[in-house]
């Protein structure tokens, strides 16, 4: 489906190719938490760029590792 439908049938007109190319990368990233995985499919030559491209920022990456409750 283009973006234009996509972003016709969410009501939203300012939806482009780049959106949509952010929002798949920051998915896969949040389902599969391998950024290098990330960083070959957005064709990036850095994890550091595709982190700050998919706006994973450092406190983001502190706060996750903080929260992990290796007990449960």
């Amino acid at each position: 489906m283009k973006c234009r439908k996509v972003g016709d049938l969410l009501n939203l007109d300012h939806l482009g190719t780049h959106t949509m190319r952010k929002t798949f990368g920051y998915t896969v990233y949040q389902n599969k938490k391998d950024i290098r995985l990330v960083m070959e499919l957005l064709n990036h030559s850095s994890e550091k760029i595709t982190l700050r491209y998919i706006g994973i920022s450092e406190e983001q990456k502190k706060n996750t590792v903080e929260n992990i409750d290796f007990f449960k």
